[in-house]
């Protein structure tokens, strides 16, 4: 099992230079798999969209809080750490246009030494998503394109280039390097909790993270995403399947459920805790219970 852990970024500093590096450090030396950031390029003060993962229909995060771009922040912390996986959770894809993404993503994987694993998901706050400039309701048919190009730019083309004619985006013969360090290319997962993200995962991703889902419900989506697999002509037990936890609460025997569940990965949420001893202390106390 690989063991994930989530930035606290409710607490505030993810932004922080030398906490979040120390931070970043200690989760390397328990043993974790990776460290996995969040993104919003921008948080509106006012909107009527409605965060699908709490009762009250809206985000537990501060307006105005410190969100680093995950991206960059990766980078950062690539140069703190040496074995560390860096990852997203989930990189809001609609934000992106996967020509620059293509770009950046390969960048970071190439400078970290192939240590990049990428989880998209399309959003829920339309504001945010609009501001960006991408219409919100043809977002599931963008981010199908945007991961085909993500693939194509990636993909040995040379000399002649990568070539595409889409609904959203056209280009001939682009050159994008360095390539990542990573054969087949940066992972990509799909997060989300519909039938349109785990058919995306089997068709284009390396995986996916279901989000609340549980159960039937859970296995229905990991059926589907194996059978998109299929139809593709793509390995469906090359896909992985990362299932959510808490730092605080996870065990040995939590931990075999979820494997019972399907689980190749269990990605953990650490409390929001400012005090980077007490956050430090947390992770430890995991590690230990789980044995890393």
């Amino acid at each position: 099992m690989k063991y994930a852990v989530i930035a606290p970024t409710a607490a505030g500093t993810t932004a922080d230079p030398d906490w979040i590096s120390a931070y970043a450090q200690h989760v390397e030396a328990c043993g974790f798999e990776s460290l996995v950031l969040v993104e919003h390029a921008v948080v509106m003060s006012r909107y009527s969209s409605v965060y699908p993962y709490d009762a009250s229909g809206k985000m537990e995060l501060a307006d105005d809080l410190d969100i680093p771009d995950p991206l960059d922040l990766l980078a950062f912390l690539a140069g703190r750490t040496s074995t560390l996986g860096l990852a997203t959770g989930v990189l809001v894809l609609p934000n992106h246009h996967p020509v620059v993404l293509a770009k950046r993503l390969a960048t970071i994987d190439v400078l970290s030494g192939g240590r990049l694993r990428v989880c998209v998901g399309m959003g829920w706050m339309k504001e945010e998503i609009e501001a960006c400039g991408a219409p919100f309701e043809a977002r599931g048919r963008r981010a199908d394109e945007q991961l085909q190009v993500l693939r194509k730019l990636w993909d040995d083309n040379a000399p002649n280039g990568a070539d595409h004619h889409g609904e959203f985006f056209d280009f001939d013969g682009a050159m994008s390097y360095p390539k990542p360090a990573q054969p087949g290319g940066v992972p990509l997962h799909i997060g989300g909790h519909s039938r349109a993200a785990a058919r995306r995962a089997g068709r284009y991703g390396n995986g996916l993270q279901p989000l609340g889902v549980m159960g039937e419900e859970l296995a229905d989506l990991a059926k589907l995403m194996r059978s998109e697999a299929e139809s593709a002509g793509r390995d469906p037990d090359a896909l992985e399947l990362s299932l959510g936890h808490l730092v605080a609460k996870i065990n040995e025997e939590r931990a075999e459920k979820l494997a019972g569940q399907g689980a190749d990965r269990i990605v953990l949420a650490a409390s929001p805790l400012a005090s980077l001893d007490e956050a430090c202390a947390e992770l430890s106390a995991c590690a230990e219970r789980l044995g890393l």
